[in-house]
């Protein structure tokens, strides 16, 4: 794991933290080749310089956030923005269901809107896989 991703989750409240390790463990575990690191100060995690999952702390919860998730055609999500951005927050661990998170995380694999051009495109999205 990314040593600044290590510093942010010590930064945090120990509930807090807890769900932080435990996604991150996961996406690690299920997105191997994903490259995690600090992005907007929040931990992310990019496949070939493209955005796929990350999380950061809110106010009263931990947000999950996928980058692609609304693609998902997933009932546990929340839609996100005005893009193609999905969400579910947590306030315990306890609250993280490890089959539908393993399933979320194969799918931000699958499917990918090209979020890494989207300034070039000017705003506008495609999908790349």
């Amino acid at each position: 794991m990314h040593p600044d991703i290590q510093m942010y989750h010590a930064r945090q409240a120990p509930a807090d933290r807890e769900i932080c390790e435990y996604l991150a463990h996961a996406i690690e575990r299920y997105l191997p080749d994903a490259e995690g690191k600090l992005w907007h100060a929040h931990p992310v995690w990019f496949l070939e310089g493209n955005p796929i999952v990350g999380y950061s702390k809110l106010k009263h919860c931990v947000r999950l956030l996928f980058w692609s998730g609304q693609s998902f055609d997933e009932s546990g999500l929340r839609k996100e923005g005005s893009f193609k951005a999905a969400e579910v927050r947590y306030t315990a661990v306890e609250q993280i269901d490890a089959e539908p998170l393993r399933r979320w995380l194969g799918k931000a694999r699958d499917i990918q809107w090209d979020y890494k051009n989207i300034v070039r495109r000017k705003g506008r999205l495609e999908r790349l896989k």
